[in-house]
Order: C-alpha cells, then structure tokens, then sequence
C-alpha cells in the first residue's frame, strides 16, 4: 500500500501526476475512483469552496499518479458550487493545482449528455482519457456504444470500464498513464453540437426492445415512490427500517466499545498511583471520549445503509417526495439527507449541508439541524420516559416517538420563521436527475462509509477532547474533604472485614464500601466549581422545577448530554448502573429537602421537552461556525433553540401541574 497522499498544492520535484476526475452526476465516477486509490484516498475542502473532493493515490506501471475525483456536475459554466469547484481545478486556481491530465467518465445511457460536458472540458487544453461507464445497463436498455468508434472521433483513449465490477480498470489506468506522456491531441474548437449528434448515431446501434420494457418498469416505479400518497408511505417504512437496523445492530458494537473502554480505564487506574494525573486521565479523557465513541457504531451504520439506498437510486426518489412537503418551510429538497443524517449526529448533518446549491437553503438547514433528535439524547429520553411511564410500555413507546416528531416540528417550523425573516427569499426549485434503479455497490458503500467516519473523528475528536477535560476539572476542583458519614461506613467496613469473611459479610463490605463512595463522590460534586455554579445560577433554572442538583446536571448536559444520568446519580445518592430500569427506579425515589419527589411528573415531562429542543453540544456549535462561515451564526443557533427549549419546557411544566397530574 501507498503512503498517504499529500496535499494537492504540493510543489517537491517528486509531486506525483495528478488526474483531474470528470463527470456528470450518476456516471460511476466515484467508483471508478475507489476501485483505483481505495482506502488511499481522503476528503478535502478547499479554501473558498463549499463542497468536497477526493483525492487518492495509486501505482500505475511503477509511477504514482494523483486521483482527484471532482464533484459530479451537468455543466461547466453554472452558478453552483460543484461547478465553481470544477472549473477552478481545470483553471489550477486550487492552491496552484493544475492537473497533468483530465479522465472525463461518460455514460454509455447518455451519450450526447456526456459528450455535451466533454466538449467543455477539452477546452482546457489538457490531455484527455475517457471513461465509458453504465454499459451493461446500455446493453439491457438494447444499447451498443461503439468505443473505437467514440476514441477515433474524440480523438483520445476511449476504455470501457465498470468501477462496481472492477472490469477494465487495468486499460484504463494504461490509458491514463499514455494520456499523460501524450500531448492532447483532440480538437476542441471543432466540437460543435452537430459534431456531437453526428457522434452519437455513428457510435450509438443495437435495438432498443429491451430498453423499452426497462423503461416501463422504471416508469412504474417511479410512479409508485414519487406518489404523492404511496410515495409518502414507502418513504416512511424505508425510514423505520433504516432506524430500526441501525438501533438493533449497532447494539453489539457500542457495547464492545464501551467495554473496551472500561477495560482501558481500568488499566490505567491500576498502573497510575492515585491522583490528579490519574483523574484527568481516566475520569477526563477516556471517560469523557468514550461518550462520543460509543456512537461511532451508528453513525457509521447510518452512512453505510445511506449509501446503499443512494446507490439504489431510491434516495433521489425520497428526496423528490419530501420536496413537496418542506418546500412549504422554506427548505429545499435536498436539506432531506442532511436533515436524516442529524438523527444519527448533527455534526455529519451539517457538513452534508455543502451540496446545497443556494446559500440561504444551507444556512436554514445548517440552523435547524441539530433540533433532529440525535443518539446522545438517546439515553436521556429512556431514562426520562421510564421515569414517567413506568408500568406502560405503550405510553412511553408513544412518549418516545414524539420526542422525535417534536424535534422534526420544531426544525421546520424554525426554518419557516427563518425564510421569512433573517433568511428571506423562497426555496430555489429543486431540479434533480432521477438515477437508473441498479443493486447498491457495497464495496464503495464501505469506503464511503469509512471516509466519513474518519471525517467525523478528525472534526470532533479535538474538541470533545478539551470539552472533556474542562468538564473534569470544573467538577474535580477543588477537591472536598471525605465527609464524616464516608468515613464512619468505611471504618465499619472494616471492622467488618475483620470479623469474618462469611458470605453475609462480605455483602455487607461491599455495600458499606458503596455508600462511602457515593457520599464521597456527591460532597465532592456538591464542593466542586461545577456544583458551585449550579447553585448560583438554579434561581434561573427554578421556574422549570428544577433544584440545584437538577441545576447541575442540565448545566453539565450543555458540555455533552451523555453526563446527565451519572450526574443525577452521583448527586442523589445512588451508584450508576448499566440497568435502565433500576436507574430510572432509584431517580423516581429521590426527594427534595422539602420531602416531595425530585422527578415529579411535571418536573420530568418539561425537562424532557427540554432535552429534546435544547442545544447542548459545542462540537455542533463549532461545526455550525465553520460550514455558516461566522462565530454569529453558531450563537444564533444556540441562543434561539435555548429560549424555544426553556419556553416550551415551562409550558409543558405548566400544562401538567394544572392538569393535576401527579
């Protein structure tokens, strides 16, 4: 295997030659792309730019050559930001790159489409390969394309190819390396548009029977899943599969993940004397990261099956359905996949967002993307709905699916108000090519899915890591003297341990040892600047119920939602366990100093809807002013879904206490 690539403006005497890859949309470019460079390949975004490219490398006949693999585009000269992108790289206007020689990929189902970007690009004046892609799906529609024929009249290599099946990738790369030892030798001014007619019929024979029974079906597909009705009902059973698949199989993963980190911080409690090297580094570090690791397995999940259905051509049809109803927002069709992404994580979501052509339907999808209900509030939903509905299955099934539907709710109304204020203008009509029907590529699904998730942990991993820290410290210091209480369990405990070491005993040892660290860790908690700041600041807190134990676990909940269960146990009294139920159980127990319950049903329901409403994740913040293009952006966001959380959690508070539930 290649070392990793280098930068694209890199400028040593051994900078490898560069390809430029081309196309339309749905051309099997990228596959072609990943069956040359693989897992050598990375995701870039350049300066000024709004989309990504890949790039990867890979060893033909000894040499190393560069893939870039642009963004699929219909034509050079529109105003989208795929198409900038396009043209700057042709122009080496990206950070001084200009490519050795352009792989224009064509599909073998469109050839005067293909031919019509091609001529635009031979403009350039940089030697030429062509890719002729989709050609069993040609022969199934009745279809021959001639590739002698094509290379002779293009003037240029002309290799048939299939990146899914790995077929004539070994041509291919011959004919790129030719192309780049070869000066161009095609004529680009004499390319007019009865050259590409001429062309076309002169390269394109065969019947077309077969293609005509292809093309009814996919007419009756299409009329099912762009349904108005149906389309809506297939929409919503994919959905439920596709959240269902990634719950139920990514059960195993997360909890191997957890494990392994438990495990690991074990380890280094054991090897590290006692403490504040060995706090920061367990308690800090590994505790806190594997918070967020836990729920790579989903992501990862909800990436690989996204792009499998892409592949299927169904995603297109879903986002054509779904058109329809959040045009009414003020959101674009395509905010559909970044919107269906933040279920899984906000921080993906967002940088999905880049492929939106107008900048104000990305900026009001970037806005109301973290209101999708994510899998770090997951846990908090279990704990509270088990707390409010403890002997009805039913209800709190019926409790959870609505913290999703609130969430979706809240995301389009919010980008309604922001159409029609800060974000003026309707949703620019989505115009969109509806791909072939063909099985999913699963091999490009991994690499994709791979390439994300590496994505993922670069963009969040060095933030989560200070938030991580920061969150430790404040609740670590300054460190409180072990209360009295502690102190008297631990000194029967061993008393006890010197008594005998009978069954009954040591039962007793180990819950005495229990209760002494629960009353140590909640002093130390109540002690810490953490739980000093939840006291000053729960007068702020208290018209949603909340006491400053309360106060302290929400506050801690904005550094990362996951810190919400262990804070609320640590500060009532009780120890963490992995049994939902029993947590939920010790909760609904606590009281207050005046004797009523801690988790009163009005109390819960209104922290509830906050959690669901509230934005508290600042690696999403980070995100948001990085792909908005401003720190303002990323406050505003903050600033709104914290007034919207607090004013709908009071009112939810307020709604059940006059409802006289109890």
């Amino acid at each position: 295997m290649t070392a990793p690539t280098q930068p694209l403006n890199t400028t040593t005497a051994f900078a490898p030659t560069r390809i430029a890859m081309v196309g339309n949309p749905n051309v099997g470019k990228t596959s072609l792309f990943n069956r040359l460079c693989g897992v050598r390949a990375k995701t870039a975004n350049f300066p000024g730019s709004t989309v990504d490219a890949r790039i990867g490398t890979s060893r033909i006949d000894g040499a190393e050559m560069e893939f870039v693999d642009l963004p699929g585009v219909y034509a050079l000269d529109l105003e989208l930001p795929e198409s900038k992108l396009c043209r700057d790289c042709l122009a080496g206007r990206l950070e001084g790159c200009l490519p050795d020689a352009l792989l224009v990929v064509i599909d073998a189902t469109n050839l005067a489409r293909g031919l019509r970007l091609y001529r635009s690009i031979a403009s350039a004046g940089r030697p030429l390969a062509v890719a002729l892609t989709m050609t069993d799906l040609a022969r199934a529609r009745g279809l021959s394309v001639d590739s002698q024929r094509l290379s002779v009249a293009l003037g240029v290599p002309c290799v048939v190819a299939n990146g899914r099946a790995g077929t004539g990738i070994e041509p291919l790369a011959a004919a790129i390396r030719n192309a780049c030892e070869a000066s161009p030798q095609h004529l680009a001014a004499s390319l007019s548009s009865e050259w590409i007619d001429a062309t076309v019929v002169a390269s394109v024979g065969g019947p077309n029977s077969l293609g005509a029974e292809s093309d009814r079906l996919t007419d009756r597909l299409d009329a099912a899943f762009t349904h108005p009705i149906l389309g809506g009902i297939v929409f919503l059973l994919t959905m439920a599969l596709l959240f269902f698949a990634i719950y139920r199989l990514a059960e195993v993963p997360m909890t191997a993940i957890e494990d392994a980190c438990a495990w690991l911080g074990a380890f280094v409690a054991s090897v590290l004397p006692e403490g504040a090297l060995r706090g920061l580094i367990v308690d800090g570090v590994i505790g806190g990261v594997s918070g967020t690791l836990v729920f790579l397995p989903q992501i990862c999940l909800l990436f690989f099956l996204l792009a499998l259905l892409e592949d299927t051509g169904y995603l297109a049809r879903a986002a054509f359905v779904m058109d329809r109803i959040m045009c009414r927002f003020g959101l674009p069709g395509q905010a559909f996949v970044p919107l269906l992404s933040s279920h899984a994580c906000a921080l993906p979501g967002i940088m999905s967002t880049r492929l939106i052509p107008d900048r104000a339907d990305r900026l009001t999808t970037i806005l109301v993307a973290p209101f999708m209900s994510c899998s770090a509030r997951v846990g908090v939903y279990v704990l509270l709905v088990t707390i409010l509905f403890p002997n009805s299955g039913l209800l709190a099934g019926l409790a959870f699916a609505a913290c999703y539907a609130l969430g979706a709710i809240a995301a389009l109304l919010t980008a309604a108000l922001c159409r029609r204020t800060i974000l003026r203008g309707k949703s620019r009509p989505m115009v969109l090519e509806l791909p072939p029907y063909r099985l999913p590529d699963v091999r490009s699904a991994l690499l994709t899915t791979f390439d994300r998730a590496k994505l993922f942990l670069r963009s969040a991993g060095t933030v989560i890591l200070s938030i991580c820290i920061v969150l430790w410290w404040l609740s670590a210091y300054p460190m409180a003297e072990t209360p009295a209480a502690a102190v008297a369990l631990e000194v029967r405990a061993v008393e006890v341990e010197a008594s005998g070491q009978s069954d009954e005993a040591v039962a007793e040892i180990e819950t005495l040892r229990h209760d002494a660290e629960v009353l140590t860790m909640r002093a130390q908690q109540e002690h810490s600047f953490a739980g000093r700041i939840g006291r000053a600041l729960q007068p702020a807190f208290a018209p949603l119920g909340l006491d400053d134990r309360l106060t302290i676990a929400v506050l801690t909940s904005f550094l990362a939602r996951e810190v919400f269960r262990s804070t609320m146990t640590v500060l009532v009294g009780q120890g963490d366990s992995d049994d939902d139920n029993k947590v939920a159980d010790d909760l609904a127990q606590a009281t207050r100093a005046d004797g009523s319950k801690l988790f009163d049903p009005a109390t819960s329901a209104g922290l509830l809807v906050f959690y669901v409403l509230a934005l508290q994740c600042l690696p999403t913040l980070a995100v948001t002013a990085r792909e908005a293009g401003g720190w303002k952006w990323a406050a505003l966001q903050f600033g709104w879904m914290s007034g919207v959380a607090y004013a709908l959690a009071f009112i939810t508070r307020e709604a059940v206490l006059w409802m006289g539930i109890s």
